[in-house]
């Protein structure tokens, strides 16, 4: 598992969870849309933000925030 603390708060960073779907949808320049993927990005069922808990929502949100403010963002040219 790999980490980041960010806002006082530890988050997951391994691929498809909250953090990191949250960051990517940033990157590709996509609206805040909460979601993940328990078994890895883009394996199994994707989790929606109706059947997500607070914890993961609030990862999701700081994955996109930390991009925004940290990160860079997909070239499409």
């Amino acid at each position: 598992m790999r980490t980041i603390e960010f806002r006082g708060e530890k988050f997951d960073t391994s691929h498809g969870t909250p953090f990191d779907r949250g960051s990517a949808d940033s990157y590709y320049r996509r609206a805040e849309n909460p979601h993940y993927y328990p078994e890895g990005s883009y394996v199994g069922k994707r989790v929606e933000s109706k059947d997500m808990s607070m914890y993961e929502l609030r990862a999701y949100f700081a994955g996109y925030e930390y991009n925004e403010k940290f990160g860079d963002k997909k070239d499409w040219s």
